[in-house]
């Protein structure tokens, strides 16, 4: 098949997903997606999309048809050799990735998750009273910088671990390999271009010794020592967790706070009663998700929603547009906190469906707890600016007047 030969029966959408024009405003791209059909073909990268919930949360859900061992991202690992590590979390199938997966959800229970609530609030009430100061003392502060950064970064490494020395590296890691689910373009090249120099201490400091002996990174190697998993196993593990615990928070944190400088009556209704921070969180992953997209790989010949995909195709799923699709959602390009989004992408779905989501959900919810405590009026103080990934909706730059409660 080539671009001039699309599969027979299936809408042609004709768009860029990695360009720049999209990736700052992928919203009318997914609507015309969703209206061309259930399952569309993209002619650049030859590949099957899915961006309607239905079909997005069909193929998240069926892991023996679309695998993940093919790679989570554009390029096909059946059919060239990995130009990358795989995940050993997000790119395996069973019975590889359950007993993986079995190690996580135990560490990161939500038993486990209660037990660090009173650190994390801690810390998320400590770094409110120093963005105050400097908003009293400057006027505005930047969101990004100064909060969806600095909390996650603070925080989940500490629960897993890691010394406190060189962690923003954790953020041009991060970056990298977000950037490496798309297509090989320059944003990929460029984010390999700034990890290289601190890819020796990523990879050291996933290492045991660096690690304390209480924390999630230690758990990981104890199960290792008993069998679970391999030693080889342990260190890739803990760098899994480290790549999508911080950048993902990192982001979700960051667009809910835009929502709520962009909605100040939802805001409002925030402050009147805390207990809505949660959803306020829940409704901003769905309202710009921060996981834009991820790929899986027919394992066999199969049909989705009466279109036929033949065995070994790519197909993208636009968890994104799913969490905008006006077939499941009323009014969905509304942000409304007291909306109750359960059964949204954001987290993918299915057996590779997040398994540090409790954690993020934590670390929002707690974030904007203490920001609906402390602050009267949350308005944009100039314009925000995007951070481009190939796969994650990503903030560069949010600066923010904060008025004190």
């Amino acid at each position: 098949m080539n671009d001039f030969n699309p599969p027979a029966g299936v809408p042609v959408v004709d768009i860029d997903p990695y360009s720049d024009e999209f990736l700052l405003d992928p919203y009318p791209g997914h609507e015309l997606m969703r209206e061309a059909g259930p399952v569309v073909w993209i002619p650049k990268y030859r590949m099957y999309a899915a961006a309607r919930h239905a079909e997005v949360r069909a193929v998240m859900n069926d892991h023996v048809t679309f695998i993940s061992s093919a790679g989570a991202g554009l390029t096909n690992f059946l059919r060239e050799k990995p130009f990358r590590p795989k995940s050993i979390i997000l790119e395996a199938d069973p019975p590889d990735h359950t007993k993986v997966r079995a190690v996580l959800a135990r560490i990161l229970s939500p038993k486990a998750v209660t037990q660090i609530r009173l650190t994390f609030q801690q810390e998320a009430d400590a770094l409110f009273d120093r963005v105050m100061e400097k908003a009293a003392r400057q006027g505005t502060v930047d969101g990004v910088v100064d909060l969806a950064e600095l909390y996650p970064l603070k925080v989940f490494p500490d629960a897993v671990g890691l010394g406190a020395e060189g962690r923003e590296n954790l953020l041009l890691y991060g970056n990298m390999i977000f950037n490496s689910f798309g297509p090989r373009n320059e944003r990929l090249a460029k984010s390999a271009e700034l990890v290289q120099p601190v890819t020796e201490w990523i990879m050291s400091h996933c290492n045991r010794e660096k690690l304390s002996p209480d924390g999630f990174g230690a758990q990981i190697y104890e199960a290792a020592d008993r069998g679970e998993i391999t030693q080889a196993e342990a260190p890739m593990l803990v760098r899994s967790f480290l790549s999508a615990g911080v950048d993902t928070t990192i982001n979700g944190i960051g667009n809910a706070l835009l929502c709520l400088a962009n909605h100040p009556a939802e805001f409002e209704k925030l402050r009147e009663n805390v207990t809505l921070a949660r959803p306020a969180f829940e409704e901003a992953l769905r309202y710009e998700s921060t996981v834009q997209t991820f790929f899986r790989t027919t394992s066999k010949e199969t049909e989705l929603a009466g279109v036929r995909i033949p065995a070994d195709e790519k197909i993208v799923t636009f968890l994104s547009s799913a969490n905008r699709d006006p077939r499941q959602w009323p009014d969905p390009d509304r942000y409304d906190i007291n909306r109750k989004p359960a059964g949204h992408m954001a987290f993918g779905s299915g057996i590779h469906g997040c398994v540090g989501q409790v954690v993020a959900r934590l670390e929002g919810e707690l974030i904007l707890t203490a920001l609906a405590k402390r602050v009267k009026r949350i308005e944009l103080s100039g314009a925000p600016t995007r951070r481009l990934n190939n796969t994650l909706r990503a903030l560069a730059t949010l600066p923010l007047r904060l008025t004190p409660a």
